[in-house]
């Protein structure tokens, strides 16, 4: 069965292309809902400029839309708030530090 968690946790197996992390710990999801075997995303992109503007939601779909229980996806960019590295998770901001051997970097 699937659930928002399920959902959550295949969503961390997508890779930013222009940074080292998971677009979960990136904080580029905003919310998953599920109902039905219909589930919706609501995400944004660090910038609206994003050359990966276009294809980053539909990898999030096609990844999604592979789980046993799930009918449909649809996701939904928006950009209010904006993405700031606040939304870095502490996990991101972990592996970031370490990618750029600057050590952690402050919360």
């Amino acid at each position: 069965m699937v659930t928002i968690q399920k959902i959550r946790d295949e969503l961390k197996r997508v890779i930013d292309p222009e940074l080292p992390l998971n677009i979960v710990d990136l904080g580029l999801i905003r919310d998953v809902s599920l109902e039905d075997g219909d589930c919706r995303i609501e995400m944004t992109l660090t910038s609206a400029e994003c050359p990966m503007a276009d294809s980053i939601p539909e990898v999030v779909a096609r990844v999604i839309g592979k789980l046993d229980g799930v009918r449909s996806v649809e996701v939904e960019v928006v950009w209010d708030p904006p993405w700031s590295t606040e939304m870095i998770s502490p996990a991101g901001r972990a592996i970031l530090a370490k990618a750029s051997g600057s050590g952690p970097s402050p919360a």
